[in-house]
């Protein structure tokens, strides 16, 4: 008599994407296609699920249902940012067991690849056939050894627009408020930031006309000094910064508050405010600030075509190399050489992305004023899918002339 099937169970973890629940698809379809594989369970809020055994049957979901999850931002299973503890690792083997999980795919982050790889070797190391699959996902797109993460794309899509079109409206009402201050994701790596230099579409002076990120230390005085000199040159300046801009000596230049999270890192917010104020206290001049925050990761009004589809590859993909006998492996994206933009999945082992984080490279940054270097715009252009929509602006023919 055969064997029953080994099932696969798939969680998302981390800050939710615009794009994570194509990843998450691309498991379900994937599996359900394979006869090798039983039913596919789906863990909700993550990890805390297995822990509580909070499992659901994702075998049954209807066609239509999967379907509409690919337009769905956030993550449809919840996601949780639990950092395993004294005996959470036997306690999910146990779970495992119980329920004869063979395959186990972790949607997730740095802090995710890091659970998945802890998991793995556990398992392995009690005799459980368990075959780890990591799946990158992050707007921050700071995990190592992939050319770039699942979720960054549509994020950065998101940044442009709202960049382009707050310089546009920070332009028509430059005589009573001149400068506007705009937050972005990104704690140590300035990607997504970064990625506001797409706004320009090479139009000299277009808005964001400062850009600060993590990478390169800054003081508020010489960010006053920058508006300033702008302001005098524009009659203007809006000003890209990310939330985890810092000192020289690694002091955040803002902070909510001394708490941190299950993790160790510190809560941050509010940079934007606090520089619009010391804009007005400092120099004189009004300013507003601005912060999506989560709006940023999980827009789906402006995703990415490129984005969603790669999200998508990337979770079939683990499930294919789960098959051919890969195990405790993240999937990563391979750009390919040559002028038009194509890619293709690999893996890379898990213990080379954990708890690793990825900056910008010197290469792809320059000073406030320009932000990145071209080799920057040539790299982020394709993942935002096609250019932003084309706006019009009047010639002002004067009158009477």
């Amino acid at each position: 008599m055969a064997s029953q099937p080994r099932n696969l169970l798939v969680a998302q973890s981390g800050g939710p994407t615009a794009v994570i629940n194509n990843s998450l698809v691309g498991v379900i379809e994937e599996a359900k296609a394979r006869g090798e594989i039983g039913t596919v369970i789906g863990a909700e809020r993550g990890i805390e699920g297995v822990l509580r055994e909070q499992l659901v049957d994702l075998s049954r979901e209807a066609p239509q249902t999967l379907r509409a999850l690919r337009q769905t931002p956030s993550a449809a299973l919840g996601t949780s940012r639990h950092k395993l503890k004294e005996g959470d690792l036997e306690r999910i083997v146990e779970v495992f067991r119980k329920h004869n999980i063979g395959y186990f795919c972790y949607i997730g982050g740095n802090d995710s690849m890091d659970t998945a790889n802890r998991i793995g070797a556990l398992a392995a190391g009690l005799s459980h056939d368990l075959r780890v699959m990591g799946i990158p996902k992050t707007v921050d797109n700071d995990l190592v050894e992939t050319d770039h993460c699942p979720g960054y794309g549509s994020a950065a899509r998101f940044v442009a627009a709202t960049l382009r079109d707050a310089g546009l409206d920070t332009e028509a009402g430059a005589a009573s408020t001149p400068v506007k201050i705009i937050e972005i994701m990104g704690r140590h790596a300035g990607w997504l930031t970064a990625a506001s230099a797409l706004a320009r579409e090479g139009r000299a002076d277009a808005a964001p006309h400062l850009i600060y990120v993590p990478e390169r230390p800054v003081t508020v005085d010489a960010i006053l000094a920058d508006i300033e000199r702008v302001v005098r040159r524009l009659g203007m300046a809006v000003v890209a910064v990310s939330e985890g801009i810092h000192d020289a000596a690694g002091h955040f230049l803002a902070a909510s508050s001394a708490a941190v999270d299950a993790f160790g890192h510190q809560q941050l917010g509010g940079v934007s405010a606090y520089l619009a104020d010391q804009v007005t206290r400092g120099i004189g001049l009004k300013a507003r600030f601005e912060k999506p925050d989560t709006m940023q990761r999980a827009s789906t009004c402006l995703i990415s075509a490129v984005d969603a589809q790669e999200a998508y590859e990337v979770g079939a993909a683990a499930v294919r190399a789960m098959l051919a006998g890969q195990t405790a492996q993240m999937v990563t994206i391979v750009r390919e050489p040559g002028v038009a933009y194509q890619a293709h999945t690999g893996l890379v082992p898990l213990a080379q992305v954990a708890n690793r984080e990825r900056r910008l490279p010197e290469a792809y940054m320059a000073g406030p004023e320009e932000g990145v270097t071209d080799a920057f715009l040539d790299y982020a252009r394709p993942l935002i899918g096609p250019v932003l929509p084309e706006h019009g602006r009047l010639a002002r023919y004067p009158l009477g002339k």
